[in-house]
């Protein structure tokens, strides 16, 4: 089981990948330093492993996920820390859930996420959160997550996996949903399903910061 990082009042600075795109969200933890190289180590090990366990040469996986060979060997040696949009590329190309990169296998019936220990995402301009609200590897065909997005925020996505839905369920707030060339606009109460395995955004019109409950679909092997 994985070491909870430690606490600090302090956010820490976003950081961007090398090479990475502006604008790019960066993946970022709440804690200190030590908190955030753990989080790099599990991603670091749960990608070789992966990438192993499939027979895929660096080449091969860059390939396959759109990111370079380069950037590969960075994530899987600890000397960069991902961002978000990276990390669902190298899912997609290994064909497994997000989560399969964050979390650890565990072997218990019941397996307990408390508050205090979901290691929070953040986007490099720090607009969008996005924080797990099932431990990583529980299912391997579903996931939750609460997003935080600021007032006038705009978070978009690319294409998830071959068959990825999710749902949407807008707590406070509003969201304007993006889907390929489509728009839909929600409030609190309100929710939606939507493939996504086209390029999508999520933006927050209003004035306030909404919160949205986003559940994760992947396709049964």
């Amino acid at each position: 089981m994985s070491k909870t990082p430690a606490k600090s009042n302090a956010r820490p600075k976003a950081n961007r990948a090398a090479g990475a795109p502006d604008g790019e969200a960066a993946l970022e933890v709440e804690g200190d330093d030590i908190g955030a190289a753990e989080l790099t180590r599990r991603v670091a090990d749960n990608l070789r492993v992966l990438r192993k366990q499939r027979d895929l040469s660096l080449d091969e996986l860059a390939a396959r996920s759109g990111v370079s060979r380069a950037t590969l060997s960075q994530v899987e040696t600890c000397k960069t820390n991902p961002t978000i949009a990276i990390l669902w590329k190298i899912a997609a190309g290994l064909g497994v859930p997000f989560a399969s990169l964050l979390g650890e296998e565990r072997v218990e019936r019941i397996r307990l996420l408390r508050r205090g220990d979901a290691q929070v995402l953040r986007s490099a301009d720090g607009r969008l959160e996005s924080r797990p609200l099932t431990p990583a590897g529980a299912s391997p065909s579903v996931e939750c997550y609460e997003l935080r997005l600021a007032a006038r925020g705009l978070s978009r996505s690319d294409a998830h996996a071959k068959g990825t839905c999710e749902s949407l369920t807008v707590l406070t707030g509003v969201l304007k949903l993006h889907v390929g060339d489509e728009a839909v606009e929600l409030s609190a109460g309100d929710s939606v399903f939507f493939e996504a395995d086209e390029a999508h955004a999520y933006e927050n019109p209003g004035r306030v910061e909404a919160r949205y409950h986003n559940v994760i679909i992947y396709p049964r092997g």
